[in-house]
């Protein structure tokens, strides 16, 4: 597990928010992310993040259905098992468009899923670790990411004169792993320590 520090500012008004965000990227802080109770629109913007690519994920899954309905279909009823249906070519495009349609919208909405839940760190059963529980009702959460460069006491006070009411340093694990937070809470605690 790899197990991150972070300087964590709490908004009271996404009003507040969205300028503060704008602040910290000209200040030159590295923001990991930003945690709100509802969508904010033209946040992403602020924060710099580029446009998704999961609509040429979903082409490219498509695109395999179509290849892979097409491929099997051709060769069970031209190679392995011809059959003849009332006179038609044993190739017969026209009568396999369903089938091709169908298994294209299979592939590509399966696959979108699976792609956004492996980004999103998504997956059944398993709980991550929050910043602050409250994002998901009342409050507004900018976290900073800590690099050797930042110096934690400048950044919680910056954090404060753009409008955070509680600022503080936590050491969250980020990345995607195996288990559930809950259960693995123990031995994350111990590498915190240790990082200490």
């Amino acid at each position: 597990m790899a197990v991150k520090k972070f300087v964590v500012g709490n908004f009271d008004d996404e009003t507040v928010l969205f300028p503060a965000v704008k602040k910290v990227r000209r200040a030159g802080y590295k923001i990991h992310d930003v945690f709100t109770p509802f969508p904010i629109h033209g946040l992403d913007k602020a924060m710099g993040l580029r446009d998704t690519s999961l609509h040429t994920a979903g082409f490219i899954y498509g695109i395999s259905g179509t290849a892979t309905a097409v491929g099997f279909i051709t060769w069970a009823l031209t190679v392995d098992w011809q059959l003849n249906f009332g006179g038609k070519p044993f190739f017969s495009l026209p009568a396999w468009i369903p089938v091709t349609f169908e298994l294209t919208v299979l592939f590509a909405a399966v696959g979108m899923v699976l792609t956004f839940c492996y980004l999103c760190q998504l997956a059944p059963f398993v709980k991550k670790d929050h910043f602050n529980p409250r994002s998901t009702d009342d409050t507004f959460v900018m976290a900073l990411e800590c690099t050797d460069k930042t110096n934690e006491t400048e950044a919680m006070s910056f954090l404060e004169t753009i409008g955070a009411k509680e600022v503080k340093v936590e050491y969250k694990e980020t990345e995607w792993w195996i288990g559930r937070y809950d259960k693995d809470k123990k031995l994350f605690h111990k590498e915190t320590k240790n990082n200490h």
